[in-house]
């Protein structure tokens, strides 16, 4: 077999992996490499050859894993780090420098929250707050400042949708990026290229990895931003096709080392593999599951904006498809109601993450957001009396089975 023949991932072409035909890449668990010559040597270092040098920086199979995820998504960059939370942190470091602003929602999960709120905030960025939900009040918060618009394409556990074809209008001729964390819809599912986003930022450790393997996250770059409208990235914008690309790998993620491990880079191009057919089950039986869940005595909401009634359905419906994700939330009459029916179930697991191939169930206000004040929360949109639901791979009966029973013996 020749050596630059091609296989296929998803129906998308990749470079053969390895040299001796292993259909799956082997682990490359080692720290340094060693060179022939010193000129090598020191051309590797400075970036004019392609070789690796510290598996901080590159390794051969968190590379192959990137080089997957470029392929699948047609992006200009993949950087691949230790968590989602890492991603985020790059990516909004790569972006953001003393006296620079970030607008975004206050609806978002609790350590991006947190993030923004108590730690970048601390470096002299601002953060500003507005209703992500209408471009009107977006374009109030933005200025020659702005150095990010971030986005979750549905929030966690909120379950609002925003609509980034509007919110890409009002920035580009502003020249700010969208950045969007894209974890609840993944890109084999959800193009976010075409809905106008920039960067993208995932929690692997969600969909990919397959059965919560092992943690991950991504930073996807488009290449679409003209990166001259940032002050920070502007000196960059000659250097590669992307200046944030370029920031990024050439100081930020360096500097930091926060690089996924072999390890892990190993099992999520394994959980790639079967992503497509796990996603189309789970979040098939979730929009099932909501709908049966409309029907159940105790059940006063159900948050999903696959039902034709949710206030996000129509812009949803444009963006994701009929399956907007695998994740759910509904609310009970109270916190002590909630607690009564989550220790009556059998089958779902009382866990954090998402998108394991089991079904987790959570109280968010009490465990994600338990740090933050009663006013913090409700700023936040986490209320006491709601769950959020991830659906895993088990059959829709028998996930209403277990919560009809579990509801029936918590009243």
């Amino acid at each position: 077999m020749e050596q630059n023949s091609q296989v296929k991932l998803l129906g998308v072409p990749f470079p053969k992996p390895d040299i001796y035909g292993s259909l799956s890449m082997p682990v490359y668990h080692t720290l340094a490499y060693e060179f022939s010559t010193a000129e090598e040597m020191a051309e590797a270092f400075t970036g004019s050859r392609a070789d690796h040098t510290y598996s901080r920086v590159t390794n051969p199979t968190v590379q192959h894993f990137e080089d997957r995820v470029k392929a699948i998504t047609n992006a200009t960059g993949v950087t691949a780090l230790n968590s989602g939370m890492a991603a985020i942190s790059n990516a909004i470091i790569t972006l953001a420098r003393s006296g620079s602003n970030i607008v975004t929602s206050r609806h978002l999960f609790g350590n991006s929250y947190s993030f923004l709120v108590n730690t970048i905030a601390e470096f002299d960025v601002e953060i500003r707050f507005c209703d992500l939900t209408d471009p009107d009040d977006v374009v109030q918060q933005l200025d020659e400042n702005s150095c990010a618009l971030f986005v979750e394409v549905i929030t966690n556990p909120q379950m609002e949708v925003v609509d980034l074809k509007a919110l890409s209008e009002v920035l580009r001729p502003r020249g700010v990026p969208l950045v969007a964390d894209t974890t609840i819809v993944p890109f084999t599912a959800f193009k976010a290229a075409e809905f106008g986003v920039d960067i993208e930022v995932i929690s692997s450790t969600k969909y990919i990895s397959g059965g919560g393997t092992s943690l991950g996250g991504l930073i996807i770059d488009y290449g679409r931003f003209n990166w001259s409208h940032s002050a920070k990235l502007k000196p960059f914008a000659g250097e590669s096709p992307s200046a944030f690309h370029y920031k990024l790998r050439k100081e930020v993620h360096r500097n930091i080392g926060a690089y996924m491990t072999p390890e892990v880079a190993y099992m999520q191009s394994l959980g790639l593999e079967t992503l497509p057919i796990r996603y189309e089950r789970q979040s098939a039986t979730c929009g099932q599951l909501a709908v049966r869940l409309q029907s159940l005595k105790g059940v006063e909401a159900v948050h999903y904006p696959g039902l034709e009634g949710n206030l996000y359905y129509a812009v949803s419906l444009d963006q994701f498809g009929e399956h907007p994700g695998a994740m759910l939330a509904f609310d009970l009459a109270s916190k002590e109601h909630c607690f009564r029916f989550l220790n009556k179930l059998k089958l779902i697991r009382r866990a954090t993450n998402l998108f394991d191939n089991q079904s987790l169930i959570i109280h968010p206000a009490s465990t994600i957001y338990g740090g933050f004040t009663p006013k913090q929360r409700e700023e936040m949109g986490v209320h006491d009396n709601s769950i959020r639901l991830s659906v895993g791979l088990e059959s829709v009966e028998s996930l209403f089975e277990d919560i009809k029973e579990a509801l029936d013996k918590a009243r």
